[in-house]
């Protein structure tokens, strides 16, 4: 099976639900207004990655975590998004929560 990178997929999905156009994203991330809809679509079809420190400022302006975009299944980023908007004890909660279920699940 090949391995299909997540971060297009995931920055159409975000950019979408926050109703940026591809060029309006890119210029509120610093990008120059004559190219930030073509760089934006590159990203978004896979034909470029951006460089780390532009997927951060991404993913600052669309508020979703840095890792969101990394994430390959549909569950698991939506559960990142999620866990990035709780208090630090609702994340630690949420931990043990899982520990356990690990646990449970492990001897099932």
């Amino acid at each position: 099976m090949q391995f299909q990178n997540p971060i297009p997929k995931r920055l159409k999905e975000a950019r979408r639900k926050t109703g940026y156009s591809q060029k309006a994203l890119g210029v509120q991330i610093g990008m120059d207004e004559s190219s930030a809809s073509g760089r934006m679509n590159h990203y978004e079809k896979g034909r470029h990655t951006p460089d780390l420190s532009t997927l951060k400022r991404i993913a600052e302006e669309l508020d979703v975590p840095l890792n969101y975009f990394f994430c390959e299944d549909d569950q698991i980023a939506e559960i990142v998004c999620l866990l990035d908007k709780l208090s630090e004890i609702n994340k630690e909660e949420v931990l043990c929560l899982i520990k356990q279920l690990y646990k449970s699940n492990k001897t099932d």
